[in-house]
């Protein structure tokens, strides 16, 4: 999944290390604090919805900006150029404050805990026990990436063994999440979101004095890979060949559309961090505060991929030599001096962490609340529960370890959580956009939707993709088209289901449904929500706004 080349050693020293001791010793002070408000399974699995806004919108950022999206998305902008900032502005922004603004008054305001919980309300158990082993099943696959993806960055950079960096950062994780429940892994993930920050920033500023500025940076790309490597629409023309291997319709609705929302309004992972917040207000602005972020990301990840291209051009060029995946390791190893070079470890390191931590917090919550409380053990009284969850994060972690592994079979770190995402995200977006806006959509087609989705985006990329049927030119692409496949049959399916079975009764679908809203569930302003720059409209249209803006460089 990711190969660093053998001359990528850095040069730490105990200067290095003592940061990293300091980081860990920092992560575990911050799980014991957090272990005092612990006393009910609602305070472990959703911090007893306590959290303000800024903490949770932090949060909700950091839990995405895990170590395999800074390597792959630098190895992408070394590999595509400026192709790679759809993945943000129209691949995040635009499904982000959808979340913010649309389905977080759902998701908050029915209480639920969890997001295949409120499948139980809007179709019955039959959508809830799928969409949960679903959702449990990719979790624990995509804490695995992380696991493998720092094993193996590690195993490059200090010499690590393989299994000595899966079992320290398992184990860290593991320590932290079961003390200090949802509320350590969050507020480590805030502290996390700094960190990454001050290991990426300098390596950017660093890297463009190196290479003669912004100036200097686009001369040398235009003169080695043309004009069209730092636009980010140029060559998108249907029947135009890109080396991303996608048009203009498939980066839109593929990517812009189906992945991206099934991604940032049904992952649990990312969700979680919202319902955590202390009210409704601070729930809907969650993600929307996570977007202003979100938009310059790439400054500290896309760029820095360019940066190294520019460096080494060898990159990705050679076999058995420097590989796009080795953009931010060379980069580390090149440009920074011990002391600020143990920061970047520690970045590394923090956000492979805060990618695990997200999925294992969700997979606890959705397999104790939605598996194991609801089919399994019921009735139980609430302390058992909170047992339940401890020992479940214990397996998560292990069963992520055994996962890490599974990911070895794929060469491109994002390729592969794409490949997952169009898999198990895209079918619960169809089911969920059309359960909210549909009333006649029954049960029994939330069921068969999820299902013939998930199937669906399977079937296209193991038979009509690897079997050579269709062709496609790159597994990004593929998985673009297995994206709108699985949105466009289980649409399909649930629509003509619905008209053959029999839809909930309306009294059944309040606050379930756009157009209506639970009885009870009206929510007081609390102080100061009212004020201007909190407006949720405010902040989403805000942000679409600066992300369309961030366009235009790129776009001629």
């Amino acid at each position: 999944m990711i190969t660093l080349a053998e001359g990528l050693r850095l040069p730490t020293n105990g200067l290095d290390y003592t940061i990293l001791a300091i980081y860990f010793a920092v992560v575990l002070g911050i799980g014991f604090a957090a272990r005092r408000s612990v006393r009910t399974s609602l305070d472990f699995f959703l911090s007893g919805r306590s959290l303000p806004a800024w903490v949770t919108g932090l949060a909700f950022v950091a839990a995405n900006l895990g170590a395999t999206e800074i390597l792959g998305m630098a190895a992408n902008g070394a590999q595509y150029g400026a192709y790679t900032v759809h993945w943000y502005w129209i691949g995040a922004i635009p499904a982000m404050v959808f979340l913010g603004l649309v389905m977080m008054p759902f998701y908050y305001g029915s209480k639920v805990r969890s997001v295949p919980e409120f499948l139980l309300h809007r179709f019955g158990p039959s959508s809830h026990l799928l969409s949960s082993v679903i959702f449990a099943v990719s979790s624990v696959l995509i804490a695995g990436v992380n696991l493998y993806a720092m094993a193996i960055v590690l195993q490059a950079l200090l010499g690590w063994p393989q299994w000595l960096a899966i079992v320290i950062a398992g184990l860290f994780v593991l320590l932290y999440i079961t003390i200090g429940g949802l509320s350590s892994a969050i507020y480590n993930e805030v502290l996390q979101f700094f960190v990454i920050l001050a290991a990426l920033i300098p390596l950017t500023v660093v890297g463009l004095k190196r290479v003669g500025g912004w100036d200097g940076l686009t001369h040398s790309l235009t003169s080695s890979h043309g004009d069209a490597f730092l636009t980010a629409w140029k060559g998108t023309g249907i029947g135009d060949s890109n080396p991303l291997g996608a048009n203009w319709l498939t980066i839109v609705l593929g990517l812009g559309f189906v992945m991206s929302f099934g991604y940032w309004t049904t992952n649990f992972a990312e969700v979680q961090r919202a319902l955590s917040a202390k009210n409704l207000s601070a729930a809907k602005r969650t993600p929307l505060i996570a977007a202003f972020p979100k938009i310059f990301i790439p400054l500290v990840v896309v760029v820095p991929g360019l940066i190294a291209l520019v460096m080494e051009p060898t990159l990705g060029k050679t076999d058995g030599g420097l590989q796009y995946n080795d953009a931010i390791p060379v980069l580390m190893r090149d440009l920074l001096p011990n002391g600020v070079l143990g920061i970047a470890v520690t970045g590394l390191l923090a956000a492979f962490m805060a990618g695990m931590a997200a999925n294992v917090s969700s997979f606890n919550t959705v397999f104790t609340n939605d598996i194991w409380a609801a089919y399994l053990k019921k009735g139980r009284e609430d302390r058992y529960y909170l047992a339940t969850g401890r020992v479940v994060t214990a397996v998560g972690v292990l069963i992520g370890m055994g996962t890490a592994f599974i990911a070895s079979s794929f060469s491109n770190i994002m390729n592969y959580l794409q490949t997952l995402f169009s898999f198990f995200n895209v079918p619960l977006f169809v089911v969920f956009i059309i359960g909210m806006f549909w009333k006649r959509t029954s049960a029994a087609a939330g069921f068969w939707g999820l299902l013939s989705g998930t199937v669906a985006a399977m079937v296209n990329y193991f038979w009509f993709y690897k079997q050579g049927i269709i062709s496609i030119p790159s597994d990004q692409g593929a998985n673009f088209v297995s994206s709108i496949v699985a949105f466009v049959v289980g649409a399909v399916v649930m629509f003509v289901v619905s008209l053959v079975t029999r839809p909930k009764p309306d009294a059944s679908l309040a606050g379930l449904v756009y157009g209506t809203r639970s009885p009870g569930m009206e929510e007081l302003p609390a102080e100061g929500d009212d004020a201007w720059y909190r407006k949720p409209a405010l902040l989403g249209w805000g942000a679409i706004v600066l992300a369309a803006v961030c366009y235009i460089p790129f776009s001629f």
